[in-house]
């Protein structure tokens, strides 16, 4: 048994938006590294924890957890659209353990998920990537949430789960950190966008451009010092880095949804991402992180950051 793990955020801004040569160089020589642990590592199987935002999955259904026996990309943001190569054996089990260790999941045979799961499989895996994987979805957007002892939990019995499994797993956590970019909000929606959010499958192509205009303008007017978006927090996101790599991963429990909002934003939730894939990695064995990197990004409107793990039975 093997297993290790990279954990990186996304932006649909990612070669959209410059940040700059220097830190656009820092964060794709980051990905370089990733990629080379990666082949290093050689998994056999990918289990990606990772959000949505309103483009998969929606209030009609919102689940807290969801495990994908069966996954298509919606193709957001560049994305490559179209089923994914889902190892639906290892999905079903994973559910039936989650379940057993007594954390409510949901499971899908039509999990449909975007940029929050595809970009990072896409960063490390390329475009059409045949690499088995389970996708884990991990509700960050859609309120109320539950709190976070729950998503340590999950990852806990996913990682036992795995333990026992004689097969190269590698976790991927993708979110984050700090970012408050414009999701919409239930409580705050008119009622056409609320319709989006209780159901919004399968929108036009030219919706769907109106809609990443919104999204690369408010960026633009962000970048420029205009907006009402919170800033990225270096402080909440080094904190957050710092307690990951210590392993105390207990420390989470602690942090309520509304202090996590106040300090890393509106979408400073899918920090859950991370908690989960270091929790399933603890659960292992215990670890040591291998790199790590940090960039706050206004251009992106997001604190991004990446990271690799690996067990210490095999550093």
């Amino acid at each position: 048994m093997t297993v290790a793990l990279c954990a990186l955020s996304h932006s649909p801004l990612f070669g959209i938006a410059n940040p700059g040569a220097e830190t656009l160089a820092q964060v794709n020589a980051g990905l370089d590294r990733l990629r080379s642990f990666v082949r290093a590592f050689d998994p056999e199987l990918t289990i990606v924890f990772g959000p949505d935002h309103f483009n998969g999955v929606f209030y009609d259904m919102m689940p807290a957890f969801c495990i994908g026996r069966a996954a298509t990309s919606v193709g957001d943001w560049g994305t490559t659209a179209g089923p994914l190569p889902v190892d639906r054996q290892a999905a079903g089990c994973l559910t039936e353990a989650v379940l057993r260790s007594g954390v409510d999941v949901a499971q899908s045979e039509r999990l449909h998920v975007d940029h929050g799961i595809t970009q990072p499989i896409e960063f490390l895996f390329g475009k059409s990537s045949t690499q088995p994987l389970v996708p884990i979805f991990i509700n960050a957007v859609g309120l109320p949430l539950g709190p976070m002892q729950r998503v340590r939990l999950l990852g806990d019995a996913v990682g036992r789960e795995i333990a026992r499994w004689q097969r190269r797993v590698l976790l991927v956590a993708s979110g984050g950190l700090s970012h408050d970019p414009p999701v919409p909000r239930m409580a705050e929606a008119p009622p056409e966008v609320a319709a989006r959010l209780i159901d919004g499958r399968n929108p036009s192509s030219e919706a769907r451009a109106i809609r990443q205009q919104r999204v690369i303008e408010a960026s633009r007017a962000h970048a420029a010092g205009s907006g009402n978006f919170r800033e990225v927090n270096p402080v909440f996101d080094q904190k957050t880095l710092d307690l990951l790599a210590s392993g105390d991963l207990e420390q989470f429990d602690a942090w309520t949804n509304a202090w996590i909002e106040a300090e890393g934003g509106h979408s400073g939730h899918e920090i859950r991402s991370w908690v989960a894939a270091f929790s399933a990695l603890r659960a292992a064995g215990p670890y040591r992180v291998t790199d790590r990197g940090y960039w706050p990004v206004r251009e992106w409107m997001t604190g991004f950051a990446m990271a690799s793990a690996q067990l210490k039975a095999h550093s």
